[in-house]
């Protein structure tokens, strides 16, 4: 027996069953296609509504937008400071 033949059979065997289960399905069928519906109208139409392309409306080119974008993630470094401190 060939060392990758267990795993093959093991992955074999388990899309035989998620597809014969998938095939014998009724009820499940109209669940998934209420989810899947679901799951578009949350992706789908909330980004729209609640998620407006900010960088696309304020600025012009990608080089502005990658800057704003690296202000936003990057702290700003703090000014050394000068005088007489001692350690």
């Amino acid at each position: 027996m060939r060392p990758g033949a267990a795993a093959g059979n093991l992955l074999r065997n388990i899309m035989v069953f998620y597809r014969e289960g998938f095939r014998g399905m009724t009820l499940g069928r109209s669940l998934w296609l209420v989810v899947a519906i679901k799951i578009l109208v949350i992706f789908g139409l909330l980004k729209i509504f609640f998620f407006p392309d900010f960088l696309e409306s304020g600025f012009s080119t990608d080089r502005q937008r990658a800057d704003f974008v690296l202000e936003q993630l990057t702290p700003p470094i703090p000014e050394p400071t000068t005088g007489s401190e001692s350690p």
